[in-house]
């Protein structure tokens, strides 16, 4: 099997490239940090392809898949991404399109044009990184979470019509709360409570996709946070997403 992986220079790329190469499963690692992945390839006990690329160029989007789309790729792995602190009317909107390049135009048409592909051969796999700021609005971290929003509920209304049409494609969300990453350095911000370690996200998410699964939660309390979200008005959920989100963004002392 042969996997491609978007932001897999650190964090839950990284991991999960490292789990795929402890299967012996084949990669091409896509990220802009050159450097990290050549370090990367060189601790991984597999056939292994680098392309470093700005996934804020829609080009650059278009040409992963025509550099790729003949290397039989098996899996897809959406995980390129980053977010941003701050009040709407105080952040800078030139980032938060680039923002919108990476988290939903680039998985959008990598989804699009793979599974395509997928569809043919009617088999492969699409794991979308997305986040447990999928199923909320964010003050604070706006952009970052309608972005979730976006790319969770595609990943979902893609794997019902799949469904439907029993397809052996299996296209699924990985809706991790918080973990160490470089998530917060690069939003400018910390989380207020304690985080997964990315091996265990990245292990869990790969382990869940080839099962199938729709919707991957990592850990009991987000499973059972996202069920309570059902049964809380939005003016309670948003106030409850207001004061995480403040927490992480206040100076600290």
């Amino acid at each position: 099997m042969k996997a491609l992986i978007t932001g897999a220079s650190s964090g839950i790329g990284k991991d999960m490239a490292r789990y795929l190469a402890s299967k012996k499963i084949d990669l091409i690692l896509v990220a802009r940090r050159k450097e990290r992945l050549e370090e990367l390839k060189k601790e991984l006990d597999c056939n292994v392809k680098i392309i470093v690329l700005d996934l804020n160029e829609e080009k650059n989007v278009y040409k992963l898949y025509e550099d790729c789309k003949n290397d039989n790729i098996d899996i897809l792995i959406n995980n390129a991404g980053f977010g941003l602190f701050g009040d709407f009317v105080d952040t800078d909107l030139s980032r938060e399109l680039e923002m919108i390049n990476v988290n939903v135009k680039a998985p959008h048409i990598l989804t699009k044009l793979f599974l395509k592909d997928f569809v043919k051969k009617d088999a492969g796999y699409i794991l979308n990184v997305c986040s447990s700021a999928g199923f909320m609005a964010g003050p604070k971290l706006n952009t970052y979470y309608a972005s979730k929003n976006y790319i969770t509920k595609l990943t979902m209304a893609i794997n019902e019509e799949l469904r439907h049409k029993k397809s052996k494609v299996h296209v699924c969300a990985l809706c991790p709360g918080p973990t160490n990453t470089e998530f917060n350095k690069v939003a400018k911000g910390t989380f207020s409570i304690k985080e997964a370690s990315s091996s265990y996200v990245a292990k869990y998410g790969i382990d869940k996709m080839f099962k199938g699964k729709m919707i991957i939660l990592p850990k009991l309390s987000m499973k059972l946070g996202n069920f309570g979200l059902r049964f809380l008005p939005y003016r309670v959920q948003l106030m409850i997403a207001y004061k995480v989100q403040w927490k992480k963004s206040r100076p600290k002392k």
